[in-house]
């Protein structure tokens, strides 16, 4: 039997033990400095700037961990400390006996938490909480999970398999009895519902009126009906669906209006790296950070820092303020003078609560001040905010506008750093360079805005089958890129071609006229290659087999039929 994963608290609890463990050797160093300032206050003004540090660091950890009486005290500290660096003509009175007594009063706090029974938490709580349905980022994708219910099987068979084609799990219902049964059993992400049955001009209405009786929450839901008329569809907005298609419906449409109601872009965590000199707080932070979904990367020493933003390719940087040998300002400066990172959003993360010292550390580009002892919940809230933002940035600036892929250039600086990467980690790539069959015909024939409806339905189709791992981009006009990571070449064939056999199943309608599109692939493969321009100019090769072989076909560089 696997031992169980300690549960968040449990992690909690360990870095408070932790903290309390390293007490006597922070507060040795603080007796160290306190000494060469008694010795020499005007030589020695470094060890004024060191205690201070001490202090303001001891305030911050005592309150994230709830010893209270630990941090105020050292709060105090921190105020004597910051007067002695701040006066440079003369010193406070009793500054000495000040720092002596807070100095005793410390010492006595970590012997009283040295003695605690760290086996009954309740003695010293650890902060608890529990993050809400708002703030949490999962990373999975959903189910996809589609509910069809007509009378009509033609048209439930019909439209259910387009739907599989674009990676939907549908459920088949002819009537809305067993409906109602299997909504009950199983939740379903998003329903498509016939208005009209035999048993009742609204008995598709009346069915999802009741479930959100019973269930308290109304489905997601698309009309169908023979009607069209404004009763009908006042019906369906008053019922609180959220699309409304007349017969016969056009599955591209349905499946457009699916994508808007189920929230089909995949969320992957945010990325957010921490910096501080404090491992115990760090490590608080970012468990709080991964209880929401996040991704995190924290570092107790920044000299690691750009390594890490190229690594790591983060959306947000967290930095504490106080930090030995390079203080939060200074790495936030360091990190500007990289073009690449000038927009990546930086935000403060310290003890520090004057006004005038906040404002003058974000002179640099800094993004905000998130001030210590956090609370959880803002933390999250905080850091998906101006992540989101960071993306909303990228994505203006990476995406191809018509089809909502990587374009030309992000598609290749990815791929770039991905083949650059399985090289070092000694990783199967492969890609797939696609290409549409006689879509020049396809324009001429029926229009560019027909044209593009083909375009958007390949790019939905290339999102929905592939994973958020590998990368996918449109390279130009009717030609895609998708690099699958950890996947050999004769792996990445048996998926394209599996979406390639559903892509020719699909129909597109230019007004009356009902027509299909395929197309044609070609596949290389790191190894042999280890180049990305080298895996490029393979699956080009590839694909110029594939066009000559009659094309709606997937060829791997290199291979001979039988694979």
């Amino acid at each position: 039997m696997k031992p169980s994963k300690p549960s968040l608290q449990e992690k909690i609890a360990r870095l408070r033990a932790s903290f309390v463990a390293q007490l006597p050797a922070r507060l040795d160093e603080m007796q160290s400095h306190l000494t060469l300032l008694k010795a020499d206050p005007v030589m020695n003004r470094v060890a004024a700037i060191e205690l201070q540090r001490i202090f303001h660091s001891l305030k911050g950890t005592g309150h994230s961990f709830g010893f209270s009486e630990l941090a105020e005290i050292a709060e105090e500290a921190e105020t004597v400390a910051q007067q002695l660096t701040d006066s440079e003509d003369y010193l406070p009175a009793n500054w000495s006996e000040q720092l002596t007594a807070l100095q005793r009063r410390l010492l006595s706090q970590a012997q009283i938490l040295a003695y605690a029974d760290w086996s009954d938490q309740g003695q010293t709580p650890a902060p608890f909480f529990e993050m809400t349905d708002q703030v949490l980022m999962g990373s999975g994708q959903s189910r996809n999970l589609v509910y069809v219910c007509d009378d009509e099987p033609d048209q439930v068979g019909h439209l259910s398999y387009q739907l599989q084609c674009f990676g939907y799990q549908v459920c088949r219902f002819t009537d809305t009895a067993t409906f109602h049964e299997a909504v009950l059993q199983q939740r379903p992400d998003a329903v498509i519902m016939d208005v009209h049955f035999p048993h009742g001009a609204t008995a598709g209405m009346d069915t999802l009126a009741e479930l959100k009786l019973i269930t308290g929450q109304a489905l997601p839901a698309i009309v169908l009906s023979g009607r069209n008329d404004f009763q009908a569809r006042l019906s369906a907005v008053k019922a609180g669906c959220r699309a409304y298609f007349t017969k016969p419906a056009r599955p591209l449409e349905l499946v457009a209006a699916l994508d808007e109601i189920m929230g089909r872009r995949v969320h992957e965590p945010y990325r957010v790296v921490i910096v501080d000199d404090e491992a115990n707080v760090a490590q608080y932070h970012a468990l709080i950070l991964e209880e929401a979904g996040m991704s995190v990367c924290h570092l107790q020493h920044p000299n690691r820092v750009i390594e890490v933003l190229e690594d790591f390719n983060p959306d947000l940087v967290l930095v504490d303020v106080y930090m030995p040998e390079c203080t939060g300002e200074e790495l936030a400066a360091l990190i500007r003078q990289y073009p690449e990172h000038v927009g990546l959003p930086i935000v403060y993360l310290s003890g520090e609560t004057n006004r005038q010292k906040q404002f003058s550390a974000m002179q640099v580009g800094v993004e905000g001040f998130i001030t210590k002892p956090v609370v959880p919940e803002e933390l999250v809230a905080a850091v998906a905010l101006r992540a989101e933002r960071m993306r909303a940035l990228r994505s203006l600036m990476a995406r191809d506008s018509l089809t909502g892929l990587y374009n030309h250039t992000t598609t290749t600086e990815m791929i770039d750093n991905a083949v650059a990467q399985a090289r070092r980690q000694q990783e199967n790539l492969s890609l797939a360079m696609i290409d549409l069959d006689h879509f020049k015909s396809v324009n001429d024939t029926h229009g560019h805005l027909v044209g593009d409806q083909v375009l958007l339905a390949l790019s939905r189709m290339l999102k929905h089958r592939f994973r958020t791992t590998d990368i996918i981009g449109r390279y130009g006009g009717e030609e895609f890129v998708v690099l699958l990571k950890g996947l050999s070449p004769v792996e990445a064939k048996k998926l394209v071609d599996e979406l390639r056999a559903n892509f020719a199943e699909v129909r597109f309608n230019a007004g009356e006229q009902a027509f299909h599109c395929t197309f044609s692939a070609g596949i290389s493969g790191l190894p042999p290659h280890v180049r990305t321009e080298d895996l490029r100019m393979a699956a080009d090769r590839a694909l110029y087999v594939a066009k000559g072989a009659g094309r709606n076909c997937v060829k791997v560089d290199g291979a001979n039929d039988e694979q």
